[in-house]
């Protein structure tokens, strides 16, 4: 029976492996070509996301595979959260703009906290240390994440795999809500006079109530003109793929997780990982990034995949041994 098993494998070979190595070109070859070859969305998002399926069977286990196979995920995470800004217009006709802003004013009793942070800490017209210092740490983000699984793949691999796999389902699920919901953030409500240009000056209360009303910047762009000079546009605009991709706030609600997960791994590492993520909230909201608002659903979706990878992991094992099965016979 043993001879039979691996000569039926060995029968399959070619075929397994051609068709993974053709899913996983696909993954990538397909989102870079959609717009030109006029690829339906839907067809996009399908073949972005068989990539890291398409490397667990082509590539037996070992730590480099790990990380291409989430690599694989962020890349697909990428394309199909900007998917739907591939048609600003049609996607225009869904924007939420106006529910984050009555949320945070009633969060901020009266004025959006984005807007009581800047007139506290800032000086319109100039950009401070502090503003750098945020700015920084806003971008430190793009990093942040990734770095916290690389730490744990290195110090407690036993821990890698349920660590990677919360972290993608956290990317799934923003995405998702990305999607059905797509919601400006506020720097974008402020620049298309959704926010007062002198926020409160639409309530005689709050414009008592605050001696210098304040109009609501995009500080971390300033920062960014400032310090990249001309190589700003095209940074900019490599990293903005979905400008009404804002709620939840991904950027938050990662950064928290990271630091749920590298407190499992050890004091000093959690310690790290929960600075950062707090002096991130502040900036995001500081900056005229994210609401308030955004931060807490954020907070949310990590509250979520934490409470729902026990009940998700039967069928992620069942997906995982269905590649392993695959992966046997394409390395057979």
């Amino acid at each position: 029976m043993g001879f039979g098993r691996r000569s039926r494998s060995s029968s399959f070979r070619p075929f397994v492996r051609a068709a993974a190595a053709t899913a996983l070109a696909a993954a990538v070859v397909v989102p870079l070509a959609r717009r030109r070859l006029r690829v339906h969305p839907a067809a996009t998002a399908a073949a972005t996301a068989a990539g890291p399926f398409a490397l667990a069977v082509l590539f037996p286990r070992t730590r480099a595979r790990d990380v291409a196979i989430f690599v694989s995920q962020m890349w697909a995470f990428t394309v199909i959260h900007e998917l739907p800004y591939d048609k600003p217009e049609r996607l225009r006709e869904r924007l939420r703009v106006r529910y984050p802003i009555a949320v945070d004013r009633l969060l901020g009793a009266g004025e959006l906290p984005n807007v009581r942070l800047q007139r506290a800490l800032s000086r319109p017209g100039d950009v401070t240390g502090l503003d750098r210092v945020l700015a920084i740490v806003h971008w430190a983000w793009f990093f942040e994440p990734h770095a916290a699984l690389l730490w744990i793949l290195l110090r407690d691999e036993r821990r890698f795999p349920s660590s990677a796999r919360q972290m993608a389902a956290a990317f799934d699920l923003g995405c998702a809500v990305y999607c059905a919901v797509p919601t400006a953030p506020p720097w974008w409500a402020a620049e298309n006079g959704y926010i007062a240009e002198r926020e409160g000056a639409e309530s005689e209360e709050v414009v008592a109530a605050a001696a210098t009303p304040h109009r609501l910047r995009r500080v971390m762009v300033e920062v960014g003109e400032g310090t990249w000079g001309r190589a700003w546009p095209t940074l900019y605009s490599s990293l903005g793929g979905n400008p009404w991709a804002a709620m939840p706030s991904l950027h938050f609600g990662t950064s928290l997780l990271a630091a749920i997960l590298l407190s499992e791994t050890g004091t000093v590492p959690g310690l790290v990982g929960w600075s950062y993520a707090a002096t991130l909230g502040l900036a995001l909201v500081y900056l005229g990034e994210h609401y308030a608002i955004d931060l807490l659903v954020g907070a949310g979706v990590v509250a979520a995949v934490r409470r729902g990878e026990p009940l998700g992991r039967p069928l992620a094992d069942r997906v995982s041994a269905l590649a392993q099965r695959l992966e046997a016979i394409a390395n057979g």
